[in-house]
């Protein structure tokens, strides 16, 4: 019986290829079930050492998960998900939509700093306490195709040009990964004469509203105003429930990990969750 958190067959079919055992060696535990702890853990937020034992020892299936996040293999999974959608025509590149969210960092993700400070592991201190980004890239369906960690403190416009440089889906056959869509469409958090250039640059729309601010100086230098595009501007929405679908997961939602690459690889896992069918 598939549980609600664990991998159906289809889903297990796609990814399988990718985590072949190896050749030599003494036998090593079911792929599978591993995955299904860890996605147990992802889905709960509890911690390793109450890892149920249908799902064998806890240890093996952290160090597992451990081996799997310095060696790349979520990112992996992930691009070769959004390769295999994007062949049958499945993602969606006419809009991409950018935001953040802010995840509050459990006390217990507080250990790893060092002289007073966080140093690369992605936690800063705001009015909300210790707080931890994610800045995402989605697809016009909501599906995520990219995204980026900081600090809660990081300003939303100083993170857009390292998630859109993130997005890289490849082809099946010959040909450069897909990288550009046809309109980027985000809030007034990313109103900035660089962000718009960028995006001018790459020939890429850009259908992000004004701050009143930005509105009331070109006014006074007698320019005119950007054209917003309020019809794509209202598909914005869909970067906010895949926030929401993201989030359902608790280990995701609220930040344990004293280390950034086992966040992020549990952020990486989430969104393989979204494009698995």
């Amino acid at each position: 019986m598939v549980r609600r958190h664990e991998l159906t067959d289809e889903s297990w079919a796609v990814i399988e290829p990718l985590l072949a055992p190896p050749r030599m060696g003494r036998p090593v535990r079911d792929r599978r079930q591993v995955v299904n702890g860890i996605l147990w853990k992802l889905s709960t937020g509890a911690a390793w050492r109450d890892l149920p034992e249908r799902y064998g020892p806890w240890k093996t299936v952290y160090e597992r998960f451990r081996r799997w996040s310095a060696d790349g293999t979520w990112d992996r999974l992930l691009a070769h998900v959004q390769q295999h959608n994007d062949a049958v025509g499945a993602v969606d590149w006419t809009v991409v939509c950018i935001d953040s969210t802010t995840v509050r960092a459990h006390q217990h993700a507080a250990g790893a700093r060092k002289g007073g400070l966080w140093p690369g592991e992605a936690i800063g201190r705001s009015r909300g306490g210790l707080t931890t980004k994610i800045h995402l890239a989605c697809d016009g369906q909501g599906r995520p195709l990219a995204f980026t960690l900081s600090a809660g403190n990081v300003n939303d416009c100083t993170q857009f040009e390292q998630v859109m440089a993130r997005i890289s889906v490849g082809r099946r056959g010959p040909g450069r990964p897909r990288t550009r869509p046809e309109r980027v469409v985000a809030d007034k958090g990313y109103s900035s004469t660089k962000i718009r250039s960028y995006l001018r640059r790459r020939g890429i729309k850009a259908a992000i509203p004004e701050r009143i601010d930005q509105i009331n100086g070109r006014i006074r230098r007698g320019e005119s105003r950007c054209r917003l595009d309020r019809a794509a501007y209202r598909r914005r929405n869909v970067v906010e429930r895949c926030f929401n679908k993201l989030k359902h997961n608790k280990a995701l939602a609220t930040r344990y990990d004293k280390r950034a690459r086992h966040y992020q690889a549990l952020v990486t896992l989430a969104c393989l969750r979204l494009w698995l069918p």
